[in-house]
């Protein structure tokens, strides 16, 4: 029986890779890249595209890696004791905006944000891999599940809502603004994810496979049930990941900046931070709603109804600062839907896991769990890439200056970038959402 201790240990691993480095890089990164590190759009779209190519092969074989490792500390748990500080110290590194010229910002965001990508997926994968290894009973594992939605809601409402204070209290360019910001999260997610790797146990020895075949993978592609879930995983990813990166420029180019009411500053981070606080709310709600409904893909199911509606939703409030309190009501009944199927990805994963175990005669946890990491920075990063590129086609371009290094933006058709920027923040999640519904109702698992 896992131990309270134990429970939010493992929160601690998402609250630093979901709380802190993914929920900046999926926030504030696109924003980051073309408005102040000075990347072009063409530039930042297709560095996240890249990306994306690159983890279709580090995603897969760090599982297979993960699940053959033996070790003192266990199966996952090393590479989140050992990964811990160079994870901190490479996100530091890429909010950091070297004094070069294009070409060299070029090859310092590229070069970094490649070696993000690894680093979270050595980190990350053994830590979603945790989930099967610490525990037999599904209400358990539901759990530990909600507990890390939790943890990783909560910290990222933390991260957000902050941020634009720690921006002012740090002073100076937007440059400087990030890169000290970048170094402090990094510290605080180096911690967290030790912390992680030291207070949990491992309780279930992996059935492993004695050496490499390819016939996990051939196996993998067999297996109906991880199809659909690496479908429906991906779905969830695309819609976060338009919300999330067209935040920042929904409040610029739509709302004219940041919406100043009495004390309180609602930029971007501000504005995702009311849904953060209802996710964590709501995913710890999860185990009790999906018992309510009867299972786990029904609980999907009616969460990506809740979603699609109040996406079409917001698409028919009017661009103006005076409705924000309407645009934060609505967004919050968004993250109602999304902090009801968060922590089910997650669980749903480990029963595709029991269930490949139980049909192919070997454990392959590491490299089922791989394929919900990969989901997520496949579908977070390829959302922000889209975003770029068509923001870009919709008439908005940033340039560095080559004489000063200061990114400058342009807009060529201020009403088509608009529409385009509201349109990515509801309309485009909404027709994923419903997608995401559909994928959900096929899954074959009835848990």
């Amino acid at each position: 029986m896992a131990t309270l201790k134990e429970k939010i240990g493992y929160a601690l691993g998402d609250a630093a890779s979901g709380g802190i480095t993914w929920k900046i890089m999926s926030t504030a990164f696109p924003l980051f890249f073309t408005n102040v590190f000075g990347l072009s759009f063409a530039d930042a779209g297709l560095l996240m595209l890249i990306a994306r190519m690159f983890d279709v092969v580090t995603d897969p074989l760090m599982g297979s890696i993960a699940d053959r490792t033996q070790s003192r500390w266990g199966t996952y748990r090393p590479w989140l004791i050992w990964g811990s500080i160079p994870f901190g110290i490479i996100f530091a590194c890429l909010l950091f905006t070297p004094e070069l010229g294009p070409g060299g910002k070029r090859v310092w965001a590229y070069t970094f944000y490649l070696l993000m990508m690894a680093v979270y997926t050595l980190v990350n994968v053994p830590y979603g891999s945790l989930l099967g290894v610490m525990t037999e009973d599904d209400d358990e594992k539901n759990q530990f599940s909600s507990y890390r939605m939790v943890g990783a809601y909560a910290m990222g409402f933390v991260t957000l809502i902050s941020f634009p204070y720690l921006q002012k209290w740090v002073g100076g360019s937007e440059a400087h603004q990030y890169s000290v910001l970048g170094a402090g999260f990094g510290v605080v997610a180096a911690v967290m994810t030790l912390a992680c790797g030291l207070l949990t146990k491992e309780r279930i020895k992996p059935k492993r496979a004695e050496k490499f075949s390819t016939k996990q993978y051939s196996d993998l592609i067999a297996n109906k049930p991880w199809i659909y879930m690496t479908l429906v995983a991906i779905s969830t990813n695309f819609f976060n990941g338009f919300r999330y990166a067209a935040a920042g420029y929904m409040m610029t180019y739509c709302l004219g900046g940041d919406v100043t009411i009495g004390a309180l500053i609602i930029n971007y981070t501000v504005f995702m931070a009311f849904g953060e606080v209802t996710c964590m709310i709501f995913g710890g709600l999860s185990p009790a709603f999906t018992r309510w409904v009867g299972s786990k893909r029904r609980a999907f199911i009616w969460s990506a109804i809740l979603c699609t509606v109040s996406s079409v939703a917001y698409f028919f409030i009017p661009m103006d600062p005076a409705y924000i309190w309407v645009m934060v009501a609505v967004s919050i009944i968004t993250s109602i839907g999304v902090g009801f199927y968060s922590p089910l990805l997650w669980s749903m994963y480990a029963d595709v896991s029991d269930y490949a175990t139980e049909t192919y005669g070997a454990s392959s946890t590491g490299l089922i769990f791989s394929s919900g990491t990969m989901a997520q920075k496949f579908g977070s990063a390829i959302s922000g890439s889209l975003i770029a590129l068509l923001l870009g086609m919709a008439g908005l371009i940033s340039t560095t200056d080559p004489n000063t290094g200061e990114t400058v933006v342009t807009i060529t058709d201020p009403e088509s970038v608009k529409t385009m920027v509201w349109s990515l923040f509801s309309l485009f999640p909404a027709a994923i959402a419903a997608l995401m519904g559909f994928l959900a109702y096929k899954f074959p698992l009835k848990k």
